[in-house]
């Protein structure tokens, strides 16, 4: 449930920044004014952005971890000293609950998928994340 409120909590603050004025970022991907809260988002950001998102083709096993070490690290309460591919969000990594959904939205947007809430709930590693994409994608090494 908490999970639940967590994104709609987000959402609204994507809304609140569209009728700010990045409604272009809103159109081209709902979730991209979460990249920069309060910021504007410029031309060349979203197309940053939509590259990421674009990509095609099958992953291997090393470039999701890569992505998904990626993601965890550039997110600002997670140290690059502490993490690791077997580092728990909760009680390694000092995150809590609103944290975790906050980067299990990160690994939405990047990998272009929806994460129901009852897998979230069970992604607790940066490991668990990375077994769940190769998963949905069907990459087995």
């Amino acid at each position: 449930m908490w999970t639940q409120v967590a994104r709609n909590c987000c959402r609204v603050s994507v809304v609140a920044n569209v009728k700010r004025g990045i409604a272009l970022a809103a159109k081209t991907q709902p979730r991209l004014a979460l990249v920069q809260r309060n910021a504007a988002v410029t031309i060349n950001q979203i197309n940053l952005l939509k590259v990421c998102y674009c990509t095609s083709g099958k992953r291997s096993m090393e470039e999701i971890r890569d992505r998904v070490l990626k993601v965890v690290s550039s997110y600002d309460k997670v140290t690059a000293d502490k993490l690791s591919v077997d580092s728990h969000f909760i009680n390694d990594l000092g995150l809590d609950s609103l944290d975790h959904v906050e980067v299990i939205m990160a690994m939405e947007d990047e990998f272009g998928f929806e994460i129901p809430d009852s897998d979230a709930e069970k992604l607790l590693k940066p490991c668990d994340i990375i077994r769940y994409v190769a998963d949905k994608e069907d990459i087995y090494e």
